[in-house]
């Protein structure tokens, strides 16, 4: 049975943390196991990436049923891009909250992790975030009441956080090994150049 996936973009997100996630699961569509589909969403029809990069997701979120996934994926951004006024938006922190409540996979990458702590679920939970020289973002996690732990990736229960743009591919690969298993992360791995 073909494991969904949503990807869940907000105005202002960063495109690596994007591609990473179509990459590796495109590559396991054509190459690997097969058995997953990443499908974008977004609260609008068009989104600017946080350096002018334009994207259509392919539905908005009115256009989707929210059970039909087995997955939630989200991509960081930066402020001044916008990109909080979509992750902080009440029909975004839903979706979230939706994904949380039906114990179903939630992984982040970088400050998605925020949107995360202000949907509330990760009270109480082991998480991290952007850990840059000066950041404010690992004490805002902290304010929504995470613990928050300094590992590239932090695993709590169906929770997955990691705390900058270098750990996207291994959030997306980790993601794969839940959604198939080891074996097929490890020659998706192979096939696209990360393991011998």
């Amino acid at each position: 049975m073909t494991k969904r996936i949503m990807m869940l973009l907000a105005d202002g997100f960063e495109a690596v943390e994007a591609s990473v996630f179509t990459d590796v699961l495109g590559w396991n569509q054509f190459e690997g196991a097969g058995g997953t589909e990443l499908v974008t969403v977004g609260l609008r029809e068009k989104l600017r990436c946080t350096w002018n990069f334009t994207v259509v997701p392919e539905y908005t979120l009115d256009q989707v049923d929210l059970a039909s996934f087995d997955a939630l994926v989200i991509p960081g951004g930066f402020e001044e891009a916008g990109f909080y006024e979509d992750a902080y938006d009440e029909a975004f922190l839903d979706v979230i909250r939706y994904f949380y409540a039906q114990d179903k996979w939630i992984a982040t990458i970088c400050v998605a992790a925020l949107a995360l702590g202000k949907s509330g679920i990760l009270q109480g939970k082991k998480a991290t975030t952007y850990n840059g020289v000066g950041s404010v973002r690992q004490a805002q996690l902290r304010e929504f009441g995470a613990e928050v732990l300094q590992d590239p990736i932090v695993m709590d229960g169906k929770i997955i956080t990691s705390y900058n743009p270098s750990t996207g591919f291994d959030v997306a690969f980790l993601v794969l090994e839940l959604l198939t298993n080891a074996e097929n992360r490890q020659h998706v791995e192979r096939l696209m150049g990360f393991r011998d």
